[in-house]
């Protein structure tokens, strides 16, 4: 029997498992991740005081980016793991290491306890989580991508809609504890609370991740000696298209991230209202991802995500103007569910396509290394570069500017893959 063949074999349950491992494991690694963001306002207050409140929280927001320096170390370093031991391998080393960096953030002592050490400690943590978010991507989109070659689509799509599901965990906090705590309750230990729920959930994902099977894919293939050198001498293109790829998805996610704390500062909505807009993008990617990835299967990749990132493209100005000027929570939901539909449009199929760029052997390396450096140029510090752009520009239109940026490189991107493509099937 093949290699082939022994991946196409119907194995519901097992594939199953692995969604549910791959997923679960995921969303609640990029829980402790993505919740620092949410709660940046606090974290400044508390960690980064400054007589500005603006270079205060611009600080927060950069420690946030600052983590995405990390990610193409652990992307290089994990990703060449995994494609030498295994997909499994190394997704339980990430979760091992993502819960050692909340475990610090969640009982760090605040900067009127000891000074200059409390941004210390917070920088290590979130540099430890950037390392292991780095080899997070590769390791799980390789896992899900490996399930079943006709339906790679609806598999690896689910890396994506773990994520809303991230948002949906870390947005629901949001909500609870704006809504139950005082701003003075919050600032004394609400905001430890995610922290807490991250690491207790800790042994719970590796108990899920220990018991799943690695994929035949990988145990069928040839492991490349030195995947990294491989990747990188070999897939230099294909590192680029993918990363290209990647920008309007993670400056759309981390704008995502950011709109509470926009909605707060610049629209003066209610903390309450304004993680429920985010909690709408959340469940509408949860639910919308798997259906889009499903239709790439059947329609190509490339249809589906041109045309939700011409639509990002022409949209989201307009979108962000009549928020501006009717800055109400009832436009902020409509404006947020609209993003959610447009981006699981581009979402749903692009692990997929990534995935197909590289071979086996070099599959994981190559996911690690142009996710993460695409996530660390562009995403990482979305938040920083949006509140930043409002601050220089004085328009409360900015976050729209980068967003649009981001859709044309990634259009350039997506053409680029289509001629390459276009290329191979006339040879």
């Amino acid at each position: 029997m093949t290699a082939t063949t022994l991946v196409a074999s119907p194995d519901l349950s097992r594939r199953w498992r692995a969604v549910t491992a791959a997923s679960i494991g995921n969303a609640l690694e990029w829980f402790d991740f993505v919740v620092y963001g949410f709660f940046a306002v606090t974290m400044a207050k508390l960690f980064f005081p400054s007589e500005n409140e603006t270079m205060s929280l611009l600080v927060a927001l950069a420690t946030f980016g600052v983590t995405f320096v990390m990610r193409p170390v652990g992307a290089i370093v994990i990703g060449g793991y995994a494609d030498r031991y295994g997909r499994k391998a190394a997704f339980i080393l990430t979760i091992i290491l993502m819960t050692g960096g909340t475990g610090i953030i969640a009982f760090a002592p605040t900067f009127s306890s000891i000074g200059i050490f409390a941004p210390i400690l917070i920088v290590v943590a979130r540099l430890v989580q950037g390392f292991s978010a780095g080899g997070e991507f590769g390791s799980a989109t390789a896992f899900l991508a490996e399930q079943h070659p006709e339906r790679r689509g609806f598999f690896a799509s689910w890396q994506f809609a773990s994520q809303g599901l991230t948002t949906i965990l870390a947005t629901g906090f949001g909500v609870t504890l704006a809504t139950a705590l005082t701003v003075e309750q919050m600032e004394s230990w609400g905001w430890r609370i995610p922290f807490i729920f991250g690491l207790a959930i800790g042994p719970v994902a590796y108990y899920i991740r220990r018991h799943v099977d690695e994929t035949i894919e990988f145990q069928s293939m040839q492991i490349s000696a030195s995947p990294v050198r491989e990747t990188i001498a070999q897939g230099k293109k294909r590192l680029l298209i993918s990363l290209g790829a990647v920008v309007l998805c993670t400056v759309g996610m981390y704008t995502v991230l950011f709109m509470p704390t926009y909605a707060i500062r610049e629209l003066g909505l209610p903390a309450a209202g304004a993680f429920s807009a985010a909690l709408l993008t959340g469940v509408i990617q949860v639910v919308l991802i798997p259906i889009v990835g499903a239709l790439s299967d059947r329609l190509g990749r490339m249809p589906i995500a041109s045309a939700s990132a011409v639509a990002i493209l022409l949209a989201i100005y307009p979108m962000f103007a009549w928020l501006a000027a009717v800055p109400t929570l009832q436009t902020l939901l409509i404006v947020q569910a609209i993003m959610g539909v447009l981006l699981s449009g581009y979402m749903g199929g692009l692990a997929a396509l990534m995935s197909e760029l590289f071979p086996p052997r070099m599959r994981t390396t190559g996911l690690s290394i142009s996710y993460s450096f695409a996530v660390a140029i562009f995403g990482g510090f979305a938040p920083f570069i949006n509140a930043w752009l409002i601050d220089v520009t004085a328009s409360k239109l900015a976050p729209s500017f980068y967003l649009m940026f981001a859709a044309v490189i990634s259009l350039v991107a997506l053409v680029a893959w289509y001629r390459s493509n276009t290329w191979k099937r006339s040879q």
